[in-house]
């Protein structure tokens, strides 16, 4: 695949994009196609990882072994190393510990000293700090549920919306660098109704047995959810290049499990894009969109005369 233009906004800079997740793999499977369109296209993606995911549970029943789970902080890192290389991004740790995700019935209360029993205050700092180290242009994160109600994923959103402000505040923590504001808020929209519908129709279509049916079953439509989607990313491209990135997540993704049950194939036709909702924008923009960076990027023909001129 050719390598696009470098994407550059008004002054010239290659355009940057900062992920906060909760998790390592979080980062591949929300919007790691985009990810891969982006790096291909010369913006630099760094993701910052909230937490070493030491209390995530073994998904893949091959790497369900006591030596795996006694050394899971450390095999999760070199996993989250792997997929790094393969989405040919950049990846700080924030620092925190994984708070597990309570089950029960009450719940039973998470362990202290985890990120989400972290003071807020105290969990946006290294935020911040990475904000004004790297200048994004654009951040993205997760809803106000977390995306699904895990006590990291909504802390993860906590910090990045504090964050996006705080770190434009000259007087908030100010021995973490000069000030930057970014431009605009994205919260990923990966699993929504609509497009996993399209995917199971596409499914029985083809005559496969489809992995949502059980799911789409107690799934009511919420339009009010629905219209909160309003920037679909082109990048059928790159689904391959995501679901290497998840498959170096061995013991969070079974290869034979419930991600790989549709063929690439159908998610390519069947939606070749990946979604999200722009919740912040300093710059002008209309929606629905088709870029992160629309209303900051040059357009592509523009960047590449500059730079013949230059």
């Amino acid at each position: 695949m050719d390598q696009a233009p470098l994407r550059v906004d008004q002054s010239g800079e290659a355009l940057r994009l900062l992920h906060v997740h909760a998790h390592p793999d979080d980062e591949s499977s929300k919007g790691a196609a985009t990810t891969a369109r982006y790096v291909a296209e010369g913006v630099r993606v760094v993701v910052a990882t909230c937490t070493g995911g030491e209390r995530g549970s073994i998904l893949n029943p091959a790497m369900d072994r006591p030596d795996i789970l006694a050394n899971i902080a450390d095999i999760r890192r070199r996993e989250m190393d792997r997929a790094r290389e393969i989405l040919g991004i950049e990846q700080v740790w924030l620092g925190f510990v994984d708070s597990g995700l309570p089950e029960g019935d009450p719940l039973p209360p998470l362990p202290d000293g985890c990120f989400a029993q972290v003071e807020l205050s105290e969990a946006v700092a290294p935020l911040v700090q990475v904000i004004r180290e790297l200048r994004p242009h654009v951040v993205t994160t997760y809803d106000e549920n977390g995306g699904y109600p895990h006590p990291d994923h909504i802390r993860c959103h906590q910090i990045t919306v504090a964050a996006f402000d705080a770190a434009a505040d000259p007087k908030a923590y100010p021995e973490l660098g000069e000030p930057w504001q970014p431009l605009k808020l994205y919260y990923q929209f990966t699993f929504h109704r609509d497009r996993i519908a399209a995917l199971d129709a596409a499914m029985r279509e083809r005559g496969l047995e489809s992995p949502y049916a059980e799911r789409l079953a107690d799934w009511e439509p919420d339009p009010s959810h629905a219209a909160r989607l309003t920037t679909r990313v082109e990048c059928a491209d790159y689904f391959s290049v995501r679901d290497q990135a998840l498959l170096a997540h061995a013991t969070q993704v079974d290869p034979e499990g419930s991600w790989f049950a549709v063929p690439l194939e159908v998610h390519k036709q069947a939606w070749p894009t990946e979604d999200f909702q722009l919740v912040r924008s300093l710059v002008p923009t209309d929606v629905p969109e088709d870029d992160l960076f629309a209303g900051i990027a040059v357009p592509a023909a523009e960047s590449s005369a500059s730079r013949v001129q230059v």
